[in-house]
């Protein structure tokens, strides 16, 4: 730290972004280019704003980065300009920065000392942008490389499911020395990066350029294959020695309740996202487009929010987010969510800025439909939320009912966990209460050798914490084939973030 009082002499400066009217015009990411010059030389002032704390919350399992991402080292290399060395130190403990630096919430910001007075520190270090410029930098140098074992175990394993989990499982368990092939029913790698996240938050290129590097290590991938059905359950048990289900949480959830739901226009979310994803990856144009349409977007999340960037890149005529909440405060309020948990606090993406109308406390009343039996409008009320003694949500009309044009609608409301399958009907794992795959402390199923880690064990959750996970069952299953493990560990199964309740 060559400055403790960095922080007071150097202003916090995100990202520069393009312009509204540029970028909303095509699916390239937000962020705009610099020079490479220019990119070092604001990355590494940002980077004098670490005070390298005694204490650094910002890595904390609980508070900040599941992962354990040792921030204060690598910001103080990248401010010293060794950002070879910083990308040794973020890669020692994230196989994807270049991924979470682009779509990650930054629990590790929220956690910064330097958030506890944003008025008289600024706010937080800008470890999210720093993260991406490491990540950047050491692939346009030539930095990241194929780190094939250097000994071979001679055990195979199984991960299913290519999205960030499943991902970092397999690298671990490559390097470590075992044959390992990957699993992924969609046409092409990457689970939610691939088709979930629009491009213009993560290029696709980012996850292509990573994947080759798994290639090079060794990494065996099998794309168009529903595991179950054209791998049999038997065969996955003769030909691997361990199995880890990284499937994904993707149970959408849905509220068939509504009068009208089965007018046509309303969609889940992801069917929105996957097909626009799909039409940017040249898969011709998606039959679920919002061009030249009113639509709602029914949930105020980062699902709604990438269904709101869509719409304005498909050329929507109107676009509102609805959310059932009261609007929460810019600032963090102590006494509800006091340093370091995560602050309930109003959150704006980029998409928000680009246009469309954001309402808080009111709820789809029903759907109102066409001659044709196509949605053209909802009523909508204020509505108040409350909970019960058993904390079950209440939400209640408390106003008259008014017409809101819509062409399109889309449920973000998020996810009630794994979907069902052949594969883990065939395995006899059952679902738990809340709708994903329980495991015992080191992180096996109650099918003896079947491992499971990110989304399909916690749930719709953080990338960074399918990381976590994905490292950590990747210990667990070298010690059940070896007996023993270097990998690191970085998250136990029941670990939980810190929060108020």
């Amino acid at each position: 730290m060559a400055d403790p009082h960095g922080f007071l002499t150097v202003n916090k400066r995100e990202a520069p972004k393009r312009p509204v009217s540029e970028r909303v015009r095509d699916w390239a990411e937000v962020g705009a280019e610099q020079s490479a010059e220019t990119r070092a030389a604001d990355v590494a002032q940002q980077a004098t704003r670490c005070m390298d704390c005694g204490i650094p919350f910002c890595h904390s399992g609980s508070a900040g980065c599941p992962l354990g991402n040792l921030i204060p080292e690598w910001n103080d290399l990248v401010r010293r300009g060794r950002w070879d060395a910083a990308a040794d130190r973020l890669h020692a403990t994230n196989n994807f920065p270049e991924v979470t630096g682009r779509i990650c919430p930054a629990p590790c910001e929220a956690a910064c000392v330097l958030s506890i007075a944003e008025n008289d520190t600024g706010g937080s270090v800008t470890i999210k942008r720093i993260e991406q410029a490491i990540a950047d930098v050491a692939f346009e140098t030539g930095a990241v490389a194929p780190r094939p074992a250097i000994v071979s175990t001679g055990h195979r394993v199984a991960v299913v499911g290519s999205g960030p989990g499943g991902l970092a499982a397999a690298q671990q368990l490559t390097r470590a020395g075992h044959a390992v092939t990957v699993f992924e029913r969609d046409d092409r790698l990457g689970g939610l990066l691939r088709y979930g996240i629009p491009a213009f938050k993560l290029d696709k290129a980012v996850i292509d350029r990573r994947i080759e590097q798994m290639r090079g290590e060794g990494t065996r991938f099998v794309t168009d294959c529903e595991v179950g059905v054209d791998v049999t359950v038997p065969r996955l048990r003769e030909e691997f020695g361990a199995v880890v289900l990284a499937v994904g949480a993707l149970r959408a959830r849905d509220n068939t309740e509504v009068r009208g739901r089965e007018l046509e226009g309303i969609h889940l979310a992801m069917e929105h996202l996957v097909l626009a994803n799909r039409e940017c990856e040249g898969d011709g144009p998606s039959p679920v487009t919002a061009h030249g349409k009113h639509v709602v977007i029914i949930g105020g999340g980062d699902t709604g929010a990438d269904c709101l960037g869509t719409a304005h890149r498909q050329g929507a005529l109107s676009v509102t987010q609805l959310d059932y909440h009261a609007e929460a405060p810019v600032v963090r309020d102590d006494e509800r969510s006091p340093w370091p948990s995560w602050p309930m606090v109003l959150r704006t993406s980029p998409a928000h800025a680009e246009g469309g109308v954001r309402r808080y406390e009111v709820a789809v009343q029903r759907f109102l439909g066409d001659e044709r039996g196509r949605v053209r409008a909802m009523s909508l009320a204020e509505v108040r939320v409350s909970r019960d003694e058993q904390g079950r949500r209440h939400i209640a009309p408390v106003g008259e009912e008014v017409e809101l044009p819509c062409d399109l609608a889309l449920l973000a409301i998020g996810f009630e966990g794994v979907e069902r399958s052949a594969l883990l009907d065939g395995l006899e794992l059952p679902l738990s209460g809340r709708g994903v795959l329980s495991c015992g402390p080191n992180w096996q199923t109650s099918s003896p050798g079947v491992f499971v880690c990110g989304d399909a064990h916690r749930g719709a959750s953080l990338v960074v914490w399918a990381i976590a996970e994905g490292r950590s069952v990747a210990h667990a299953v070298d010690v059940f084939l070896t007996g023993d493990s270097d990998l690191p560990s970085p998250v136990h199964p029941t670990a939980l973030p810190l929060e108020v309740l």
